[in-house]
């Protein structure tokens, strides 16, 4: 396993559209384990292929003890409900982060790094999560849906892991 250079903004890498996966073979497995590594690392909750410079429709999504990781190669959402705001960041923007609306719950049906299809239904923070990474994969920037910047010594409170609650 490796650690990935994370692409930063300004990157024309994480403006573009990706293209579906086709091959279910090692090289796969093998981005899919560097992009967990990765984005441990760099203590985030998400990763999208084309923030380590791959521009394949792959993304994970870890929330943290007691979750499974949530690989997604070629997601589709499916179904989305209600809507909240909630403060965002991202690997690719340091130190920027905002509020940001997305919805409350999102369907979504992807594929396993074998090829195998699943279905995957999640709500609020897990939902959030799943939707920023998504864009991610269809060249779009969490930093043009912000509504607000927010300083980071606004933050109520932190977790023991770093999450803002």
């Amino acid at each position: 396993m490796a650690i990935l250079e994370i692409v930063k903004s300004p990157s024309t890498l994480l403006t573009q559209r990706c293209k579906e996966v086709e091959k279910f073979d090692e090289k796969l497995a093998k981005l899919l384990d560097d992009m967990y590594d990765t984005m441990l690392d760099a203590d985030g909750v998400g990763l999208a292929a084309p923030q380590v410079g791959e521009l394949v429709r792959v993304a994970i999504v870890d929330m943290g003890e007691g979750n499974d990781v949530i690989e997604m190669v070629n997601p589709v959402v499916t179904a989305i409900g209600g809507s909240v705001v909630e403060i965002e960041g991202c690997l690719s923007f340091p130190g920027l982060y905002g509020e940001v609306e997305r919805p409350f719950y999102v369907k979504v049906e992807a594929q396993e790094r074998d090829g195998s299809l699943y279905e995957l239904e999640a709500e609020d923070y897990e939902a959030r999560a799943i939707l920023h990474e998504i864009d991610h994969l269809d060249g779009v920037l969490f930093d043009s849906k912000i509504s607000r910047i927010v300083d980071p010594e606004e933050f109520e409170e932190v977790d023991e892991e770093g999450e803002i609650e």
